[in-house]
């Protein structure tokens, strides 16, 4: 599996400790930054994660921001992006098996670092099944990012 990891200031440390986590376990890993706790804007982290992972670099995206919910936001803009804020395994687990989640998004000040590595473990080792309830719904996803996104309307 590859994974393209980015944050911003806020998620910083939990970044470089996810990306160590992951390389430990021989999961590729590229890092879109930053490169330091100095300030920079999610959306400029988040962006080209996304756009890495909706265009097929990579199987899988990791954002981390202070709450997740900045990155999220920006993920969710770029069609083809299934990003999945989540604070438990159970979530994780979920958002792989039921929506097919492409991007995991974390929150550095909610979530205490070993709990998110739990998440991030639970995430990268649950496949979508591909059930047809599931794959239908998702399909409805798409078809909205087709009306308002891509100018199907």
């Amino acid at each position: 599996m590859k994974i393209a990891i980015g944050s911003d200031h806020a998620g910083f440390l939990f970044k470089q400790e996810i990306a160590r986590f992951l390389t430990d376990r021989q999961i590729e890993v590229k890092d879109f930054g930053p490169s330091s706790t100095n300030a920079v804007d999610y959306p400029d982290i988040g962006l080209p994660v996304a756009e890495a992972v909706a265009g097929g670099a990579f199987e899988g995206g990791i954002l981390i921001c202070g709450s997740g919910i900045g990155m999220s936001i920006t993920a969710n803009k770029v069609p083809g992006i299934r990003a999945a804020l989540c604070h438990d395994t159970f979530c994780a687990k979920f958002s792989r098996v039921h929506n097919n989640a492409n991007v995991l998004v974390l929150g550095e000040r909610n979530t205490p670092l070993d709990k998110a590595l739990e998440i991030v473990d639970t995430w990268v080792s649950t496949t979508f099944p591909n059930e047809e309830r599931h794959a239908r719904r998702i399909q409805k996803i798409s078809d909205i990012e087709k009306k308002y996104f891509t100018g199907g309307r």
